[in-house]
This record gives structure tokens, sequence and C-alpha cells, in this order.
């Protein structure tokens, strides 16, 4: 039976749910460090986690990836694949999680020297990075554990696992600072601890997946060199190049974007990472949506049903334009409430007015690309993920070079849509060709 928008929707409501928890926990470890004594603690805080998002979010393949090739495997039934789509990527976490330790003070100095903070605040990032350094490996392993069990369609099992660590994360944070007083070395402790508690679970999660039991006992356990094939690892090591390749375009993107906003002044810099942060909450909802249709393009491969795929994509095509419709309008009618849960500074509010109206534009600009992105990934197919990115990069580059100089902080924007049409054009181009695969 094809899957209906009923079935469509069950698998993204719980993943959209799963993914917001993430701004959600931020905003939290911000609010318990901006109430502390000393502005650098904050200050602190921000660095360490912006050295830690950027080392994550280069290696956030492990979760993606995982999620295709389990969703395949689960397609094809074939539970000796599924356990080597746990398998590889959790030997590959290890090493680099185990890199990250080996190599953290090389790390530490070149990040800082990147950002060059004030004295004080690096002092404090420094406390911060070198207690959550050791929970590198725990971080890439989750990121695994959650990608299987999505590309197992255990959707409940995902929001459990995030809502909980998340949850976590929260209660010692605020136990540890508040209580303990133990500043930003509590908020790191925090997360660490949480990372820990989370990879305990997806263990014991994992072990009691019926996928799992029914593989041992299976003669299919003793097959595990297969695991390691040349052929199987060039596969995995492929899939996961075109989408490092792709989070450093998006990488370079922002960064530029951050400076160039920079180069206005401080309010205007503040102005615009408001504007950001609305972004990336629509894009988590968008999110959502992607995951739903990795999982189910996954299954269609797997099966080697080409309706199944082809639904998906209508599916997509249909979920994506009404997300883009409704969160552009509901930001148009609740934008001033939004910016003010953000900041109270009268100033900064005032210089996000005249730029509204880009955000309003992006869901319509970026939702193709957001969402499709999932269904090609959910094919395992993701060299047309990395060219769009590529070309939509020079187009931003293009557009900064033009646009800034002659319109300013409105022509940074104009780049910025720029990019994210791009992401959505030159993905859909590739249609034609995914549907004949």
């Amino acid at each position: 039976m094809l899957p209906s928008h009923r079935d469509y929707l069950a698998l993204a409501i719980p993943l959209i749910l799963s993914t917001i928890t993430t701004p959600l926990l931020g905003a939290v470890d911000t609010a318990v460090i901006g109430h502390l004594s000393d502005a650098s603690y904050l200050g602190g805080v921000a660095v360490g986690t912006l050295i830690f998002n950027t080392l994550y979010w280069l290696f956030g393949f492990l979760r993606v990836s995982t999620s295709a090739f389990t969703a395949q495997a689960a397609g094809a039934q074939n539970n000796d694949q599924s356990i080597a789509a746990l398998m590889r990527p959790l030997a590959i976490a290890l090493l680099i999680g185990g890199l990250f330790i080996i190599l953290q003070k090389p790390i530490l100095l070149a990040s800082l020297h990147l950002i060059h903070p004030a004295q004080d605040v690096a002092a404090q990032a420094a406390i911060y990075f070198n207690i959550r350094i050791w929970g590198a490996p725990l971080t890439l392993i989750n990121y695994v554990m959650l990608g299987w069990l999505m590309g197992l369609s255990r959707v409940k099992a995902t929001l459990f696992l995030q809502i909980t660590m998340n949850a976590i994360n929260m209660i010692l944070a605020i136990g540890f600072t508040q209580i303990m007083q133990w500043d930003v070395a509590g908020v790191a402790g925090a997360t660490l601890i949480a990372e820990a508690l989370a990879c305990i679970l997806g263990l014991v999660l994992i072990l009691r997946s019926s996928v799992w039991r029914e593989w041992l006992q299976s003669s299919g356990k003793k097959d595990w060199q297969s695991w390691f094939g040349v052929s199987e690892l060039k596969s995995v090591m492929a899939t996961n190049l075109d989408l490092m390749i792709r989070t450093a375009c998006l990488l370079t993107m922002f960064n530029l974007f951050t400076s160039h906003s920079a180069s206005f002044g401080t309010d205007q810099l503040a102005a615009n990472a408001i504007l950001l942060q609305i972004h990336y909450i629509m894009a988590y909802f968008f999110d959502g949506f992607a995951n739903a249709s990795s999982i189910m393009t996954g299954q269609a491969r797997g099966a080697g049903d080409r309706k199944m795929l082809q639904r998906v994509i209508h599916l997509s095509w249909f979920w994506t334009l009404v997300t883009s419709v409704v969160t552009g309008g509901l930001y148009l009618a609740l934008k001033e409430p939004l910016i003010r849960l953000f900041t109270d500074n009268a100033t900064v509010i005032s210089l996000t007015g005249p730029y509204n109206g880009w955000l309003v534009v992006f869901p319509l600009a970026a939702g193709l690309g957001l969402v499709f992105y999932g269904v090609f990934t959910g094919m395992t197919v993701t060299y047309p993920i990395r060219n769009s990115m590529l070309i939509s990069l020079l187009f931003f580059l293009a557009a900064l070079f033009w646009c800034v100089p002659h319109y300013g902080n409105h022509g940074l924007w104009l780049s910025f849509i720029v990019f994210a049409l791009g992401r959505s054009l030159f993905l859909v181009i590739y249609l034609p060709k995914l549907q004949r695969i």
C-alpha cells in the first residue's frame, strides 16, 4: 500500500518535535549563563558552543547517511544490512571522536586564534571546551544511533531519546550553575553527562529492537567482516563526502553572512542574528518533513518500489508548499512578538523591521531545497546535493560582491535568498534522473 498523507505526517510531526528541542536547549543554556554576574561567562559559552557546533555540524552526515542506508535495508527487509548500516558509521564516529580528543589542544588554539575573543572570554571558552571535548565520541555515536532508529521508522524512540537528553541537560545546567555555583564548568558538565546518558539510553533502545534480536538469532551475525568490505566502505564514504561538502558550503555562507553583518555595526549585527535564529526555527520545521521523505524514499529504494518513490515525491511537493505558505504567513502575522522574545532592546528591534520581508520570502525560496534534500539522501544519491550547494555558493558569492556595496544590509539578505533559492532550483532539476533510478 502506498503511503498516505496521514502516514507521511505520522513520521514528520514527531521528527519536527524532536529537532525543535535543539534550539530550545540553546535558549535555556543562554538564559542560565546570562543570569550570572560576569558577562564573560556568556561570551565563553557562546564561543565554546560555536566551536562545537562547527565541528559537529561538519560530521552531521553520520546521522543523515545512517538513516538513509538503514531505511533502504528496512525496505529490502534485510536485517544483515540493517546491522551493517549501524556498525560502519559507528566505527567512523569512534575514529573521528577519538581524533578530536587527541587533537583537542591544537583545535582549541586554532579556534581561539580565528575567533579572537577577549582574554577573559577566551579563558571561559577554554574551560567549556576542555570539559565538553571528552564527549566528542559520545555525540557522534549518538548521531549514528539516532539515524539508525530514524531509518527503522522508530520515530517515538527518536523523540524520546532527543527530549530525554535535552531535558537532562537543562535540569543539570540549572542545578550545576544555580545551586552548585559551577558557572561555565557547570553548563559544560551538564552537556557532557547528558550526552553520556543519551548514549547509554540509545544503546538500550538498539539492543531491545526487533532488528537486533532477530539478527542475533540468525547466521548473519558471523559475517561481520562484510561490514567493512572495500566496496561497501567506498559507497558509504562517497555519500558522506558529498554531504560533508554540502555542510562546508553552508558554513561558508553563514560565516560570510555573519562577517558582513558585523561590518554594519553591533546593533545591526544583533538584529541580523535574531532574524537568523528565527530562520533556523523555520528550517527545523522543514527538517522534519525532509527526514520523513528520507525514510520513505530509502524504503522505496530498498524495496525497488518505483510507485512508492513517485508517491513520496508527490507528498514532499505538497507538504513543502503547504509549510512554505504557513510558515511565511505565521511570521508575517507574529513577527513583532516573536522578535521581542529574543530581545527587549528597542534599537535592535527597530533595526529588524526593514528586513522582515526577507524572512517571509525565505520559506518559499528554501522549502524545496530543504525537503528534497531528504528525498535525495534517502535514495543515497548525494552528488546532486553536493553540486547544487556548490553552485548556490557561487551565486551567493557573486550576489554578495555586487549587492552589498549597492544595497547594504538589504543586499546581504538578497544574497542570502539567492543562496536559498539556488538550493531549491539546482536540486529539483535532478528529479527526473532520480525517478529513473
